[in-house]
């Protein structure tokens, strides 16, 4: 985009703010799902035994991300076709009655069977909106910001992300702190619900005054043309997709592990669960100054530089930090390990975002990179928390997320030496094999 005058400056980055607060709201609505997986089954999933009832409220934790792919194609369409701006005021209003949805489902003892399935409709709800709400929100940003800011400017949408897990955990500690867990089951989860519903209204409000970037002519780059084979130009980025796939989904998995915490301490700790919420509100604390400094290096030092050496710091730090807190179960060392783990999984993120978007053609930036990431949300996203509270219940070993976070970060190490640079100015300099990149 090119140098504005000082007015046009402020509104830009007056719209960065709707945006991010935005995305904010609607992951706080999406993850808050987690916090409370305990009670949520208890509600709708009432079974023989606790392990049923937490698998039952899992699984339709899942069901939310096996509609994210489906709406990263028919929003992210209509993002490259029509704007970035009416595709996230679409994929708002979906989730605003999804939440609302969720808050207000009775339970099963109240109606049955039903319960349990407007649950997962709610669920499939939020994850369509979603699927189409990261594509245009990246693309947005990247294309409000200069090329040499692209890196800090795009990170903000991951940043926004912890916001809303920062926000989630603050409220979880809360309820916990006030109210018995019985309360809990009954209405304090709901209540966790309906406080991001009221904040529904003011996200629509930020949106309605977002300009269109979607013809903006960027620096270096033609604008998005109204008529473009979209799926040719798929299929010439295809390499790029897998590898952001690959490493997409392997972060996934340890974002996932991490969110678990308030369950992995309750059931497999042993401790309570505000002591879980704490080690979730601590770990999202430093994820989002870390997630911002990673998108700042990256433009200054390139995106692959960053993510490379950030990944290989987190793969030797997750035995010995897992390793202690199941040796010193405490509500104290969890949180440290918690923070640690947080700075070093999100560093990179926000900085991997750009260099996917970067590397993907504008005609198909929202639909390309919302699918990428759905397909990585919906495969491991989905199922990390199932997977791993099976793998526990199986083994009998509280190590059981390590291992499988191990061999999640191996892989992505492998993919982000594979993946091109894609920064203005670094290109050239790049070590790494090239791939075919946007023009």
């Amino acid at each position: 985009m090119p140098v504005l005058e000082n007015g046009a400056e402020v509104l830009r980055r007056r719209d960065i703010a709707a945006v991010t607060l935005g995305n904010a709201l609607e992951f706080y609505d999406f993850l808050t799902y987690s916090f409370f997986a305990i009670q949520i089954g208890h509600a709708f999933f009432p079974g023989g035994s606790a392990y049923v009832s937490l698998m039952g409220s899992l699984a339709t934790f899942g069901a939310g991300f096996a509609t994210r792919p489906l709406g990263a194609i028919v929003i992210g369409r209509y993002a490259d076709r029509v704007g970035r701006k009416p595709a996230m005021l679409l994929s708002f209003v979906l989730i605003g009655a999804s939440i609302f949805a969720m808050a207000l489902i009775p339970s099963y003892a109240a109606i049955g069977v039903a319960a349990p399935i407007l649950a997962v409709l709610a669920r499939m709800a939020q994850g369509f909106s979603l699927g189409g709400e990261i594509g245009s929100n990246t693309a947005f940003l990247l294309e409000a910001s200069s090329p040499e800011r692209r890196g800090f400017i795009v990170s903000w949408q991951g940043a926004s992300q912890m916001i809303a897990l920062f926000a989630g955990s603050v409220i979880g500690v809360a309820l916990t702190a006030l109210l018995p867990p019985h309360l809990l089951d009954v209405y304090g989860w709901r209540i966790a619900f309906l406080l991001g519903g009221v904040a529904v209204p003011f996200g629509l409000w930020l949106r309605t005054s977002l300009p269109e970037t979607l013809h903006r002519v960027e620096s270096g780059a033609q604008a998005a043309p109204a008529s473009v084979d979209r799926v040719g130009l798929a299929q010439r980025h295809w390499r790029v997709m897998a590898l952001g796939i690959a490493i997409l989904g392997m972060g996934t998995i340890g974002s996932y592990i991490q969110i678990y915490v308030v369950t992995y301490a309750q059931n497999t700790l042993h401790l309570s669960q505000h002591a879980g919420f704490l080690a979730e509100t601590g770990n999202t604390v430093v994820a989002i100054p870390a997630m911002l400094l990673g998108g700042w290096l990256s433009d200054r030092y390139g995106r692959r530089t960053v993510n490379v050496l950030n990944n290989a710091v987190f793969l030797v730090l997750i035995y010995p930090l897992f390793a202690w807190v199941v040796a010193v179960p405490s509500a104290a060392v969890l949180c440290i390990c918690m923070a640690i783990l947080g700075v070093f999984s999100n560093l990179g993120f926000g900085s991997f975002c750009a260099a996917l978007s970067e590397s993907l053609p504008k005609a198909i930036r929202c639909g390309g990179f919302g699918t990428v990431y759905s397909l990585a949300i919906a495969l491991f996203g989905g199922t990390t928390q199932f997977v791993v509270t099976w793998l526990i219940h199986r083994t009998g070993s509280a190590m059981a997320p390590a291992w499988y976070l191990l061999v999640a970060t191996s892989i992505a190490q492998i993919a982000l030496m594979l993946f091109p640079e894609s920064a203005p100015g670094q290109r050239r300099n790049r070590s790494a094999a090239p791939l075919p990149l946007a023009a």
